[in-house]
């Protein structure tokens, strides 16, 4: 509600008047300026608005309708306000708080609440609270349940508060116990006589030296001591004191160096008085940003930046009128580390965070959990009030607002809701587009800010800490064009509405949606909550901070098809086609499974006998994205620029897909950095790769973190062996890239302090564990870096982690390095020490990698063999200059399956055997993939039904409903290659070929 006037002053120069033959013209010159007056009205200096005062009676349901425009000038307690038919309500902007009870506020069509303007910002302090019981008598709201702010269709929301910088960055580390002053106690072990000297590490407070220097006996010491001094290097803390006596030999060269440090001369007094200022209980911040609108009495959150995400910290703001712009100083000590700084080359700084805000949305809640389900898993009251938006809303633009215990352990209750909407943005009709900025969301009983069924809206500078459930949430599938821009979420806790909310116990205990009988596997189902839950890859993710959740920071996953209201609005498969937005600068830390996830899906259909799962549970899925959505049309990359994965206990990112491509990202301190994964057991989506480009891994960096009472997270690391939080625990092997599937491409990295110790293999490269897949010859690595690394590879060994190393993926691990930088013998493939179908005499071992280096003359292929009719034979190849080393392989799938999997990798220009450990299966089919396609690998003598796919093309060019009866009978090699795909006749032989 604003009003610009445009005044308009014009300035005539001059008239000219000329004469030329036959024509006469006169010009007018003039500049005009337009002078632009805004003369901003606030909504509530409106004309027109009626003063409104309820007062206070639980009991009074108030409509505001008919073009009534009202403005609430004080605190009041009511039932219900609903907000109809051209009715208005505007809260006043008073210096007096405002504090409004209701338990529900309902904006219907045409009616409007307005507090502040985009303009006109709400500067006083105004707090809505929600109140009810979730088994109140009086019925609720058949769309929009009970406790809630509502806005149906044709209704507008328009709440402004007051801007405020949302949230920055340390840029000075907290320890803990401290603000700017960090404790040391100095030890008694000084010796008999003399000055004692201790140099100190002033960030931990570890003594880094110390020395005696008898400087009552001896000119000697005095010298020394002078030397010692001046030898300390800047920054360090000299600590002394005096035992007996020091000062009969001290020289005025060593007089001197001490009190140009500060010394004051005592002399054998048998008490010392000394005076120190008060240690006050606050910190002083140092913040990236200048800290606007922060304000005393605030509260803040400063982020983990450790493993656990529960050494996140809350602090309310002090006065502090000495402090600089961009310093604040707050209430406390903090308890845990907190960076400040780039730690080894990667942005480790805490994300700080804005809590408090001028407008203050929040549940009221009971003492503890009554009459639900959900007491089972939480002692407190998870009954919060919620913000729902309906389809046909006339205007919604929520900034600067505050909510606290919103969201309720029910579907359709979350802190705020876009609930099938369809486009909110230009598209829709939407002028401005639709919006919600700078909120702060913090202890929250359901989410964040859930997108379900709608399009294009901005969620810009949201905050949302200590939630349960899906932080940022889209729900169906069909949601697109959303833009998560500088959003920061921590504390993501599990909750009970989805599976995929679910921790293990709430997974093995509520059995609704599952199949009678059905035992849930929390690993597989479940355990997946998430800070950013993507359901759809066309979102935009910018400048986001998933800081601390309990399973992983950001998950993209696919629905095959649309689910819940929105069934039907894409076809099957659509999602996993569908090229990604922008992911751009985001950031994860402080998640257990991992900072970023693109896999799997959500199950689409009911429980049933066949499949007891229950609905929406954990599913796989596969990426592929293609122009359009359409698998048959140009593949388009999946692009992940400037990603920062450090903490996280287990992945720092695990990608599955097609082109999936990452360019200057940063792992540190994951227990794996990156798994890329492709689309399966061959490339799903033929001819696409995976990259990793101009990126840095860092092993175990000087972010320490400390001492915590789980001492399975802690132990020696690092190459001087000194302690730190573990990942997992002492023995885990960590890993910087994890080669797992293919084909990838790693090029133009770094690997930095990845070091092993004894019981723990630690290696800059290394495999998927107790893996039954394959492993891609087209796996290439180029243009590596290592400092200070011990292990470039490590290709595994029985014992802990590794298990027995007898997993068909185990067996036949292998990389090219394609320019020398990892092996230092350009073209070379690293192979496992014992593949004999692989290795050859010029093959170099590497004992400590478990590898041999072995030359590339000869190209490498990978066959992938289907064995149906039994499908349970362990299949044995024996490369035949080797028959004394067969390598068996009991295939990928388990024994149950109606066919089975099996993929070597062989050498081209050598002859293999295969043999079976029981009658040889009935059918069996042979891809060749992953090999150079101006090289053909062909056939093993076989009798029976043979089929030879070429190229996976086609296979794809055979319809999905043919039964392969019969196959094509060829004599030789060139008469496959001539012969049409179409061809088939019944097979009277067996062909045998050499493979070339």
């Amino acid at each position: 509600m604003s009003i610009t006037h445009i005044v308009s002053y014009c300035i005539l120069n001059e008239l000219i008047h000329f004469a030329c033959p036959a024509i006469y013209g006169i010009f007018i010159s003039s500049l005009c300026f337009f002078l632009c007056v805004v003369n901003v009205v606030c909504p509530d200096k409106v004309p027109g608005l009626q003063p409104w005062m309820p007062g206070f009676s639980e009991a009074h349901h108030v409509t505001i309708g008919f073009g009534r425009k009202v403005l609430l000038t004080s605190s009041a307690t009511i039932h219900s306000i609903e907000i109809l038919n051209g009715g208005t309500l505007v809260i006043a902007d008073t210096n007096q708080p405002i504090f409004l009870r209701a338990k529900h506020i309902l904006i219907g069509n045409k009616g409007e609440l307005h507090i502040g303007s985009p303009d006109c910002p709400y500067k006083g302090n105004l707090t809505i609270g929600l109140y009810g019981r979730s088994d109140d008598s009086d019925e609720g709201h058949t769309y929009f349940g009970r406790k809630y702010l509502g806005v149906g269709t044709g209704g507008t929301l328009e709440v402004h508060g007051e801007k405020k910088l949302s949230w920055t960055f340390l840029n000075k580390t907290l320890h803990p116990g401290e603000g700017n002053e960090n404790s040391y106690q100095f030890e008694r072990s000084w010796g008999n006589r003399g000055i004692i000297v201790h140099v100190v590490e002033p960030k931990t407070g570890e003594v880094l030296h110390s020395d005696r220097f008898d400087t009552y006996r001896s000119k000697d010491e005095s010298r020394r001591l002078a030397q010692y001094v001046e030898a300390v290097e800047n920054g360090q803390i000299l600590a002394m004191v005096v035992n007996d006596e020091g000062s009969n030999n001290l020289e005025d060269t060593a007089r001197k160096a001490l009190v140009k440090l500060g010394s004051r001369h005592f002399h054998r007094d048998g008490t010392a008085s000394i005076s120190i200022d008060i240690v006050s209980n606050c910190t002083i911040l140092e913040l990236a940003d200048e800290a606007q609108g922060w304000r005393p009495g605030d509260r803040l959150v400063v982020a983990s930046t450790d493993y656990s995400m529960h050494q996140a910290e809350e602090f309310s703001v002090l006065p502090c009128p000495t402090c600089s712009s961009n310093q604040v100083k707050v209430e406390g000590k903090p308890a845990f580390l907190h960076m400040g700084e780039l730690v080894d080359g990667v942005d480790m700084r805490a994300e700080v965070g804005l809590l408090s805000r001028n407008i203050l949305i929040r549940g009221e809640m009971e003492a503890g959990c009554y009459g639900s389900e959900s007491c089972k898993f939480f002692s407190f009251d998870t009954f919060g009030g919620h913000l729902k938006v309906e389809r046909g809303f006339k205007a919604v633009h929520v900034q600067g607002v505050e909510l606290m215990h919103m969201g309720q352990q029910s579907m359709g209750h979350y802190p705020v809701h876009f609930h099938m909407n369809l486009d909110v943005d230009q598209r829709g009709g939407y002028d401005p587009p639709t919006y919600v900025k700078d909120l702060s969301i913090h202890h929250s009983f359901s989410r964040c800010v859930t997108i379900h069924g709608s399009n294009g809206l901005l969620v810009k500078d949201v905050v949302g800490y200590d939630v349960l459930g899906h932080c940022f949430f889209t729900e169906d599938g069909p949601e697109e064009r959303n833009t998560f821009e500088h959003c920061l979420g921590l504390k993501v806790k599990a909750g009970t509405l989805l599976p995929s909310d679910r921790d293990s116990k709430m997974c093995r205990d509520i059995t609704d949606g599952a199949f009678p009988g059905y035992i849930a596997k929390p690993r597989q189902d479940c355990s997946a909550t998430s800070t950013f839950w993507i359901a759809n890859p066309n979102n935009n993710l910018i400048d986001c901070a998933a800081a601390g959740s309990e399973e992983t920071g950001f998950w993209f996953l696919f629905h095959n098809i649309p689910t819940g209201p929105s069934e039907g609005m894409y076809s099957p498969g659509t999602t996993e086609h569908t090229p990604m937005g922008r992911f751009i600068n985001n950031r994860a830390h402080s998640n257990y499974r991992a900072g970023m996830i693109l896999d799997n899906g959500v199950k689409t259909t009911q429980a049933n006998a066949k499949d007891k799962r229950p609905y929406l549970s954990l599913v796989g899925a596969r990426y592929g994205p293609h122009q359009d959505s359409d698998p048959f049309k140009p593949r388009v990359p999946a692009l992940i620029h400037h990603f920062v994965a450090y903490k996280n206990q287990d992945h720092g990112a695990w990608l599955r897909g097609g082109d999936v491509w990452l360019d200057d990202c940063q792992f540190a301190d994951n227990g794996i950095g990156l798994t890329l994964a492709s689309g399966g057991t061959f490339p799903d989506d033929d001819g696409s790769r995976q990259e990793v480009k101009n990126s840095l891994f860092v092993g175990e960096s000087e972010n320490r973190g400390m001492v915590v009472p789980d001492s399975r997270i802690w132990g020696p690391g690092g190459l001087d062996h000194s302690g730190r939080t573990l990942p997992r625990g002492v023995d885990f092997p960590i890993r910087g890239m994890q080669i797992y599937d293919g084909p990838i491409n790693v090029q133009n990295c770094t690997f930095r302090k990845y070091v092993a110790l004894d019981g723990r293999h630690t290696s800059a490269f290394a495999f998927r564990l107790n893996n039954s897949w394959q492993s891609c010859p087209n796996n290439n690595v180029t243009d590596i870096t290592f400092d200070s690394i011990t292990s470039r590879v490590f290709f595994g060994e029985p014992g802990p982690w590794f298990s027995e190393m007898q997993m068909d993926g185990d067996k036949t691990t292998v990389f090219h390095d394609v320019d020398g930088s990892v092996s230092e013998y350009p073209g070379a493939f690293l192979v496992k020490e014992d593949n004999w179908l692989l290795r050859h005499p010029d093959c170099i071992d590497v004992p400590d990698w478990r590898a041999a280096i072995c030359s590339g003359r000869f190209a490498q292929v990978s066959i992938y063999i289907q064995a149906r009719n039994p499908a349970n034979l362990n299949m044995t190849m024996v490369k035949d200059e080797y028959p004394e080393h067969p390598l068996e392989l009991v295939g990928a799938l388990g024994k149950r399956n109606h066919y089975q999997q099996y993929q070597p990798v062989v050498t081209l220009g050598k002859s293999y055997t295969v043999h079976w450990d029981k009658a040889a299966p009935a059918n069996l089919t042979v891809w060749l993939i992953n090999f150079n396609r101006s090289v053909t690998l062909y056939t093993l003598p076989y009798t029976g039904i043979v089929c030879f796919f070429h190229s996976l093309a086609t296979l794809l060019e055979t319809p999905t409903t043919t039964t392969v009866l019969s196959c094509v009978f060829f004599c030789s090699l060139a008469t496959l290659l001539e012969t049409p795909t179409t061809t088939t006749e019944p097979c009277a032989s067996f062909t045998h070929w050499p493979l070339y």
